[in-house]
């Protein structure tokens, strides 16, 4: 596995992999959540110049319609080879939103392509809980992601092991963050009953644990699916500015912006790469991506916890899904 320095994740080489180099879309169906806005947006503008069948997932109607009339504007060049573009509404915040939205979509469509879990929160004010009272973050960026995608199992399965799918094709997308720049040590603490803990240092430490839980899905769904032919990746996007640091204060924004500062084409180019390239292959299944198209290697600590203590591990993925299991059983 190519090893990648600090620098290079922190500074990427100009990306390879781009909107030039995917193949006609058409009679193709894709999901993107946050696609209302950000990489997301950027992402699903791809794939639909590429003549996809493209599900802006967000939390509103207007949001949804809004991104669409959006994208249509700036790609009416060249609406005669474009795809479709739908709603899906659905609020990560709020898992009941999740089992209608994904029955709505299987009504409607015979396949699924690649699920993008792009949508995230990052560094909400202290004490943020979603509707259900866990923690934004690790309830918008692992637990409502991990419930849509059981709930498109069926559908993703099917497309996998159709006749006419290309091997290898049929992919789930987790975005997750800079983790080589970050994972905490453990890469997630725990309370006594298996709940992750909520951390008031270091800064953006919830979000890296979350971001950690959604590393360890992608290898979750490749040890599920992976026999059906479907590939389960995660992938670091790139440090862009976007709406994920709408909740920094000026000074972080400001310090910060030495980073993040790619557009977000960039961080979709990243996300196309994990949903497309041909370079991804069958032993990279449940792996990891980075920005702006390349294949990695998980942090150590991220790597360990997907073993299990008898297996010299931490045991720390096995427990995070017992966490998972308990806390999503009534939105399935």
């Amino acid at each position: 596995m190519p090893q990648i320095s600090q620098f290079s994740a922190f500074f990427p080489p100009a990306p390879k992999f781009t909107d030039k180099n995917i193949p006609s879309l058409k009679g193709k169906v894709y999901i993107v959540t946050g696609g209302a806005s950000g990489v997301g947006y950027e992402l699903a503008k791809i794939l639909y110049v590429a003549g996809g069948t493209v599900y802006i997932a967000a939390r509103s109607t207007p949001r949804c319609e809004g991104a669409i009339e959006k994208i249509k504007l700036e790609t009416r060049a060249t609406e005669n080879k474009n795809g479709e573009l739908k709603s899906m509404v659905v609020d990560l915040a709020d898992m009941t939103t999740l089992k209608p939205a994904a029955e709505k979509f299987m009504r409607e469509e015979s396949r699924l392509d690649v699920l993008v879990h792009n949508a995230a929160v990052m560094t909400p004010p202290a004490g943020s809980k979603n509707k259900h009272g866990h923690d934004l973050e690790v309830g918008t960026n692992c637990l409502a992601p991990y419930v849509l995608t059981i709930l498109l199992e069926p559908i993703i399965s099917r497309t996998a092991t159709a006749s006419a799918t290309q091997p290898l094709s049929v992919r789930i997308v987790w975005v997750v963050s800079l983790l080589q720049g970050g994972t905490l040590p453990g890469a997630m603490k725990f309370e006594k009953d298996g709940t992750p803990v909520i951390l008031e240092k270091p800064f953006m430490g919830n979000y890296l644990q979350s971001k950690a839980g959604a590393a360890w899905l992608a290898d979750e769904f490749s040890n599920r699916l992976g026999s059906k032919g479907v590939m389960s990746i995660s992938v670091h996007p790139g440090l862009m500015k976007t709406e994920l640091q709408r909740n920094w204060g000026l000074v972080t924004r400001v310090a910060m912006s030495l980073f993040f500062r790619s557009p977000p084409v960039f961080g979709a180019y990243s996300e196309l790469y994990a949903g497309f390239s041909p370079e991804i292959k069958a032993e990279h299944n449940g792996g990891h991506m980075m920005a702006w198209g390349r294949i990695a290697e998980l942090p150590k600590d991220i790597i360990q916890g997907l073993k299990s203590k008898a297996e010299g591990g931490t045991g720390a993925k096995e427990k995070f899904m017992k966490y998972c299991d308990r806390e999503v059983k009534d939105f399935l």
